[in-house]
């Protein structure tokens, strides 16, 4: 396989894993926000705050990872 492949392959497996990653922590996250509030419904508007603010936190490292896998196909730093 060429080092070309293998870099494709790689940016793919970087876009794959970090889309997983962030899927399952969001879901997590909303899992525990949707428990907390129903064991404590007055605190419900402060916690939608804190979970909305993260999941833009845990969005930006995807969208982070896509930034370096894109860098790599088209930039090729270890191509020779």
């Amino acid at each position: 396989m060429t080092n070309i492949g293998l870099i494709a392959i790689t940016c793919g497996l970087i876009i794959a894993l970090a889309a997983i990653a962030a899927a399952f922590g969001i879901a997590l996250m909303g899992g525990k926000y949707l428990e907390a509030s129903a064991r404590q419904p007055e605190l419900m508007n402060p916690l939608r705050t804190n979970v909305l603010i993260l999941a833009g936190l845990v969005d930006a490292v995807y969208l982070i990872a896509v930034g370096v896998a894109v860098m790599f196909a088209f930039v090729n730093p270890f191509g020779g």
